[in-house]
């Protein structure tokens, strides 16, 4: 596993984003874990954030893209500081686009959208915090597509859950690209998260035990579902 890897796995403990023990989805799911990408709050978190989303970007992806999309409202700051890092970084300059979920009736800037404006051509990639359900691509891909001729080049999350999505025969990225006809990518898959973690003591504790590894293995045994 890429070095920048194994660091946003301990990046996401560390930040409280990614935590084990017992919690209820949205879906009704009882999982073993719990990611929550608004618990980055700080400036220096959300530098290095934009910085872990840029480096899988390219090695996903390649730079062959004009336009950071990020589904409102989680998906806006990740387009922005993603934006930040890929001219830091790469020396490339991107632009960032958004949606309103309220579209805004007036002035200058008045429809569904904000940042910058959409082009016939455009080559977007997309990026999500985690894809449960695929809901907010199933909103916001039509808004991308009436706003002009543009190619969805790809979509990057964070976390690739790696668990049966609402069709209950493949994971929700999977379901997505078979929707859609784009490739989906994760910085890191929960089974990387648990080849790292398990018995791996970080800041003093050990994240996932031996009885962490055993409900994670439980909860797979039910919903989990083998990435092609």
């Amino acid at each position: 596993m890429e070095q920048y890897k194994q660091e946003f796995i301990e990046f996401m403990v560390e930040s409280d984003v990614l935590k084990f023990g017992e919690f209820t989805l949205k879906s009704g799911r009882a999982s073993p874990f719990f990611m929550n990408a608004g618990a980055y709050v700080f400036g220096s978190q959300l530098k290095r954030l934009g910085e872990y989303y840029a480096r899988a970007i390219h090695d996903a992806f390649g730079m062959d893209f004009d336009v950071l999309f990020g589904p409102a409202y989680k998906g806006i700051p990740l387009a922005v500081t993603t934006a930040i890092a890929f001219s830091e970084l790469y020396g490339k300059e991107v632009r960032y686009c958004c949606n309103r979920k309220e579209v805004k009736d007036h002035g200058a800037d008045a429809g569904n959208l904000l940042g910058a404006e959409l082009a016939d051509g455009d080559r977007v990639i997309m990026v999500e915090d985690v894809t449960t359900s695929g809901k907010s691509i199933d909103e916001t891909y039509p808004i991308l597509k009436s706003a002009a001729d543009v190619t969805v080049s790809g979509l990057i999350v964070s976390l690739n859950r790696m668990e049966v999505g609402k069709g209950g025969r493949v994971s929700a990225q999977q379901e997505i690209q078979e929707r859609y006809g784009f490739p989906v990518a994760s910085i890191v898959s929960m089974q990387e998260v648990v080849d790292h973690l398990f018995e791996r003591e970080l800041n003093g504790r050990v994240v996932i035990d031996q009885a962490v590894k055993a409900a994670l293995d439980a909860y797979y045994e039910q919903w989990g579902v083998k990435e092609a």
